[in-house]
C-alpha cells in the first residue's frame, strides 16, 4: 500500500481463536479458511460495527461470456449485515496450494467481476481492491479503472496488527 499503515491491535479473541487454531493441524484450504481466514475479516468486520457484510463461498456470476463467473472465497460488500451482494468493494482468493503468486490472476478477475458488477448496479466506488492469501501470507491488489495495481509489500500473519491495519486501510474507503 502506498501510503502509511497504521497497526491496528487485535483483539483478546482474534489472538485466542488463532492460538488455538496454531494448536491444530491446518492442513487443507478450508480449515484455513474456517480458522484462519475467516477469523480476521470477522475481526475487522467488528472493528467496523459490522458496517459492511462478509460473503463467504458465494456465486459471482457477473458476466459468463467474459469467464467471470464462479465462486468467491470472500468477498465484502459495502452494505451492513445483508444477505445479497450489492456493493462488492474486496475480494479475497484463498490459495489452495500455498503459491501465492499463482493465484492473483483469479484475484483479478474477480476483482473485476465486482468493478463491472458496481458499473452495471450503478454504484459508483473509486476502486475493488483484492487480496491473495495463504492465511499466513496475504499479498494485496487494487484495481482503478483499467489499472491493477499489486502491492509489492507482502503481509504476514505473525504480524497480525499490520495486516489489520491493512484492512481497516481499505474499509475506511467506503465508509
Amino acid at each position: 500500500m502506498s501510503t502509511k499503515i497504521i497497526p491496528l491491535e487485535p483483539s483478546q479473541w482474534l489472538w485466542r481463536t488463532l492460538e488455538i487454531s496454531s494448536n491444530t493441524a491446518v492442513t487443507t484450504a478450508k480449515e484455513r479458511s474456517e480458522r484462519i481466514i475467516s477469523p480476521v475479516l470477522l475481526e475487522v468486520g467488528e472493528k467496523n460495527n459490522k458496517q459492511f457484510s462478509i460473503f463467504s463461498g458465494w456465486a459471482f456470476d457477473v458476466d459468463i461470456s467474459q469467464g467471470l463467473n464462479g465462486e468467491c472465497d470472500f468477498l465484502l460488500s459495502g452494505v451492513s449485515l445483508d444477505f445479497e451482494i450489492k456493493v462488492p468493494f474486496f475480494t479475497a482468493r484463498q490459495t489452495k496450494g500455498g503459491e501465492i503468486e499463482s493465484c492473483l490472476p483469479q484475484c483479478a478477475a474477480q476483482m473485476v467481476a465486482a468493478q463491472l458488477f458496481n458499473q452495471r448496479k450503478q454504484n459508483s466506488i473509486p476502486a475493488v481492491f483484492g487480496c491473495v492469501t495463504s492465511g499466513v501470507v496475504w499479498r494485496f491488489l487494487k484495481l482503478e479503472g483499467n489499472n491493477l495495481i499489486i502491492d509489492d509489500d507482502v503481509y504476514y500473519l505473525d504480524n497480525l496488527p499490520l495486516l489489520l491495519g491493512v484492512l481497516q486501510k481499505i474499509v475506511n474507503l467506503y465508509q
